[in-house]
């Protein structure tokens, strides 16, 4: 065990959806919109960036990464020695071998041109392959050990599971330091119906809401007579909005009273039951709207309000298939 020390901003930028750029129509011509974007974030003070190895595949294999690396070499503003490097490292199947997540995270560090401040498992294997997992655990506990990484911490874990993994760290004399999940208004199940955040404060864990803007249904862009995203999203939208009409009409009473966005009052609410939101920002003008979201509180009537709200609506987001009890 040594004295490295981990410390999270209050808010994270997930560039977990400049990933998702990157799988989905990328060019090079948009590094100098992302480069913008990463700059603003850093210079108000938005100091997290989490992403993963797994985020860009075939020919764009670890981009995000290279990306993120790029812009932070290039950055050269306020907050520059706060920045926090957070990546996910996936648990394919050919990683097997504690040797081989330590070989994914001196290569996400290659990428990023910088050592790991926090390492992440992606998801737990537990659900169809538990034999796999235990020596990618110890793999991610080597990086620490070897100080190649500050912290630890895991994704998609449920009590049960997270329970047994600190354990196994513990006995390495480890602290497991984040727990990442899909949380927002309309993704309460991790802490609603797991009761993770209750688990996470008693082991001492720092709770990170991913997808806290559900997919953009809960920035108020969308009605059930707009127009939807093409593909599988476009289809989901379409089964969400009606039954989640009174929480958005709950958003739009609270945005129009606070004089803040309805995005900006979702992510509020996911600051306000102690996560780390780490909404996606693909623009100069989403990261400022992301940014607004920072240095108040809802109070508690608010929160009350949108809980009732959030509880009634008929459908809830789809749970990540790798998500653990």
């Amino acid at each position: 065990m040594h004295s490295q020390k981990l410390i999270l901003p209050t808010m994270g930028c997930g560039t977990w959806a400049w990933g998702n750029r990157l799988l989905w129509g990328y060019d090079e011509s948009m590094d100098q919109q992302l480069q913008a974007v990463f700059n603003l974030c850093v210079s108000n003070g938005v100091t997290l960036f989490d992403t993963g190895d797994s985020y860009g595949t075939g020919k764009l294999n670890g981009r995000s990464e290279l990306l993120l690396g790029q812009f932070t070499k290039e950055y050269e503003g306020a907050n520059k020695e706060d920045i926090c490097i957070a990546t996910k490292l996936a648990a394919y199947p050919w990683r097997w071998t504690r040797q081989s997540m330590i070989s994914a995270g001196k290569a996400s560090a290659e990428r990023l041109q910088r050592n790991v401040d926090l390492v992440q498992m992606h998801w737990s294997t537990a659900n169809y392959a538990p034999w796999q997992e235990n020596a990618l655990l110890d793999g991610l506990a080597d990086l620490y050990e070897q100080k190649l990484v500050k912290g630890v911490g895991l994704s998609n874990y449920g009590p049960k599971r997270l329970k047994r993994v600190y354990q196994r760290f513990a006995e390495r004399g480890i602290a497991i330091a984040t727990l990442q999940v899909q949380y927002s208004l309309l993704s309460t199940y991790p802490v609603t119906e797991l009761g993770l955040k209750d688990v996470c404060d008693e082991l001492g864990i720092k709770l990170i809401a991913y997808s806290p803007l559900a997919l953009g249904l809960l920035t108020g862009k969308y009605s059930e007579k707009g127009d939807f995203p093409k593909g599988i999203r476009g289809l989901l939208f379409r089964q969400m909005l009606p039954g989640m009409r009174s929480l958005l009409a709950c958003l739009q009473e609270i945005s129009q009273a606070r004089n803040k966005s309805m995005s900006q009052i979702a992510l509020n609410w996911c600051i306000c039951k102690g996560s780390i939101p780490i909404p996606g920002a693909k623009n100069a003008e989403q990261a400022r709207e992301n940014i607004a979201a920072l240095g108040w509180l809802l109070d508690a009537g608010e929160i009350a309000e949108l809980d009732k709200a959030a509880a009634s609506t008929d459908k809830k987001m789809v749970q990540n298939i790798f998500q653990t009890k």
